[in-house]
Parts: C-alpha cells; structure tokens; sequence
C-alpha cells in the first residue's frame, strides 16, 4: 500500500461504514468440489488426502476463489479478505504442505488483488482494498493440549513467529494493503502475529494497516484463553491497530454486548464480522440476510462500528443487505480516552 493509498483508506473510513466480505468457506461449499478438485494438476499425485484445504485452491482452483471475491465486491464490500486462513506452515502441517505456505498465501494474495483492482476500475470513485489474512493457525500457546500436563505446549512462542512471519511477507509481496489478524482465541497468538508483522515491516521498509479481530467463544464473554473483550484490547492496543474488533463463534444478536465493549475503549477503529446466527443440528446457519442487516444495522445507528461484514454462514446475499442498511449511517467517531493505567489479565485494570 502506498502513502496515497493509505489516505484513501482513511478518508473512506472517516465518510462511511466500510464493508468487509462474508465467508470464503461458505461460499466454497456450494461447489461441491471433490479430492481431484482440490488436488488440480499441480498436486495430482500428493501423497495424502488435500479435501478440505481451502486455502490451497488459490493454486488450484484460482477462478473459484476469484469469482468468490467478486461476488462479494459486487455486493457492495470495500475490503476483501485473501483466502489463507490456514496459509501458514502449523495448519498446513495437517496436509504435509508446510513448505507450500509462501506459495499459497502469494497465490492468493495475487488472486484478491486481481478481483479488487478489477472491480475498482468499474467504480474509481469507490476504490476496493484487499487485507492479507494471518490466521490464529490450529495451536494455542497459552493453553496445555494435555489436562494432565498444565505446562505442556504443542507449540512455541518462536514458532508462531516464524510461521506468521514467512506469511506475511507472501501477503506483501502479493501486494496486499492491510494486514488482518483475525478470529483470534488465544492472546498470545496474537503478540506472536503483531511481533512477526512488525518484524516484516522493519525488514521490508513498509508499513500496512493492521486490523485485529479475536473471537469470543461463548456466552462467558471470553476469549478460549479466558479474557474479556476489553482486557484483550489493552492487551494489544499496543500494535496501534488501525481497527480492532470481533469475529466469528456468535452471530450478531449475542455479538452486540462485546462489540460495544470494545467500542466504548478502543481509540482505533472498531470492526464486527459475526457468523449469521449460530449453527443448527447440521452445522448450517439460518439466519438470513435481512435479519442479520437488521442487527448490524442498530449497531451502527448506535454507533458502535466502522467496519461490519460476515463471518461463518455469511454470504455475498447478506453482505448486500449489510451494505444496504448502513449506507447512510455515520461510522462511529473516534475519540481519545482519559489518561489512565491501562493492564490487562483476564480481566482489565484501569487506574
């Protein structure tokens, strides 16, 4: 992203709510794709089962996942998300493809550019940006794989680092303009995320927005590691995120009381990309379009958001009728907060 570009972005953001796409996975399991499907021809002869690896279809199957991303700009979405939730050398170990991370993330970091850039040349006034997405990846290092073993970690600090930091590098080098830590359930996956971006940065002379966005996984209001939305605020406020928010696990109805949270501290942007409602007995999501338009929409008029879109579930339909409700609905300002000691545990400690 360049300096002109960033503004751009700034200047977007401080007219209007931004939209962010909906589920690329959703989305990739309408088309039903089989064994052969995932492999392609460049990994015809794979020594494992490949179904399922969503994130290799960049190199694969690189026109589904770019009509994908069409779909979702053509509903009305300003920021697209690359298709490498797992595109990092710990998830990809689950399919031997450790050493395909870089590929992959630059294959599909080159893919959302492609749809992006085309879609903006149609609209140059609404110009459309792609955020490179570093996953919180299938390990945690907080927490022991082994209840008998509380000091047991199936993954280190460095590690993570390591991962996320050839990732990124992909992402840039794909000529991403943001930088998206998202669905984050563990805190310290993120500092090894934060720690790895800015790493990259140093070593490659940019410097790229970064949005934040953990998950809270039940009704506790908590993070898996156990903290509260605004303690794992002031855990990372640090990075100075362009925006922070919340995704996935909860669809928008028991969302909106954590979203708030955040709103009422953060001095940075505040995002929301909820599933559509939670699943049901066959793991399908019900809530449609309108209804979940419904719920973001009253966030906004609260002013709680500037940047709203779908997580699991969602799809280019309900994109649209988000895009629609907030159209007209001032993004939520931003504001400079008292001076105070700011910690956090699991819990916040403000003085």
């Amino acid at each position: 992203m360049t300096d002109n570009s960033l503004s751009v972005l700034q200047h977007a953001a401080a007219q209007r709510i931004l939209i962010l796409d909906g589920a690329m996975g959703t989305m990739i399991q309408r088309h039903k794709l089989d064994e052969q499907d995932y492999r392609g021809q460049q990994f015809a002869d794979w020594h494992c089962d490949v179904k399922g690896n969503n994130d290799l279809l960049a190199i694969t199957q690189p026109h589904i996942i770019e009509q994908i991303h069409l779909d979702y700009l053509n509903a009305g979405a300003d920021i697209i998300e690359t298709n490498t939730f797992n595109a990092n050398s710990i998830s990809m170990a689950d399919y031997d493809m450790q050493s395909l991370a870089r590929e992959i993330n630059l294959a599909a970091a080159k893919v959302a550019r492609s749809a992006a850039d085309k879609v903006t040349r149609q609209t140059p006034d609404k110009p459309r940006f792609v955020a490179g997405v570093l996953g919180p990846t299938n390990r945690t290092a907080s927490i022991s794989p082994d209840v008998n073993d509380p000091g047991k970690r199936n993954v280190t600090f460095d590690q993570l680092v390591e991962s996320y930091q050839e990732a990124c590098h992909a992402l840039i080098d794909g000529q991403v303009d943001i930088i998206l830590i998202e669905t984050i359930f563990d805190t310290l996956n993120a500092k090894a995320a934060a720690f790895a971006v800015d790493m990259v940065f140093e070593e490659k002379g940019v410097t790229l927005p970064v949005m934040i966005s953990g998950t809270i996984t039940d009704a506790s209001g908590r993070t898996l590691s156990g903290q509260t939305a605004e303690a794992f605020y002031y855990s990372m406020r640090h990075v100075k995120p362009f925006s922070f928010g919340l995704n996935c696990a909860l669809g928008p109805d028991l969302l909106r009381q954590y979203v708030e949270e955040i709103a009422n501290v953060a001095e940075c942007l505040v995002s929301a990309h909820p599933n559509a409602g939670l699943p049901n007995e066959f793991g399908e999501y019900d809530m449609q379009g309108e209804e979940m338009a419904d719920h973001i929409g009253e966030w906004a008029q609260s002013g709680l958001v500037n940047i709203v879109g779908g997580c699991c579930g969602s799809t280019p339909e309900h994109i649209a009728a988000i895009a629609r409700r907030v159209e007209h609905v001032a993004p939520r300002p931003l504001k400079a907060q008292d001076v105070k000691m700011r910690l956090a545990g699991l819990e916040p400690f403000v003085h």
